[in-house]
């Protein structure tokens, strides 16, 4: 399938350096990292909130969960909540469901990013599809995007049955 145009074109505009990596379809952060042989900590996963009503784009390890409160305060919001679907596709049209890259800038979006993330030298991330992700270096892609910065996560633990 490939990197949507708009993404690619808009990472070569830019100048930024990144690695395209192809694939197996996954359909959870979790599952991306395991078919790619990372570690959930290297993995960002992009979720979108609407806060006060507006969409917010957060990004995140996939190996941890969202803490709805803490982001709750960063955002200084009263209510924040997952995006609905139909939502998500208006905003991302050339992007599958659960696929969307971390480029808010590119869709209009403010991106907040989670303190564990920031920390990597590099990043990976969906590129629009369940078979595609990117690979670039974390300083290039916090100077492409210009991310909020915070901690507003923590390390998911499956509980055992």
């Amino acid at each position: 399938m490939g990197i949507p145009q708009r993404i690619h074109e808009y990472l070569r505009s830019q100048g930024v350096p990144f690695e395209w990596l192809h694939h197996p379809q996954a359909f959870t952060a979790q599952e991306l990292a395991h078919s790619m042989h990372l570690s959930g900590k290297r993995l960002a996963k992009t979720i979108v909130v609407a806060a006060d009503g507006q969409p917010v784009m957060v990004v995140l390890p996939a190996s941890h969960r969202l803490d709805l409160n803490e982001l709750r305060g960063l955002l200084e919001a009263r209510n924040v909540e997952m995006l609905p679907e139909a939502e998500l596709a208006k905003i991302f049209p050339d992007c599958e469901l659960g696929a969307i890259p971390p480029l808010g800038n590119l869709y209009g979006v403010d991106v907040w990013v989670d303190k564990s993330v920031s920390e990597s030298e590099e990043i990976v991330f969906s590129a629009g599809t369940h078979v595609d992700s990117i690979r670039t270096k974390y300083a290039d892609f916090a100077r492409l995007v210009n991310p909020h910065e915070g901690r507003f996560s923590d390390l998911w633990v499956a509980k055992a049955a």
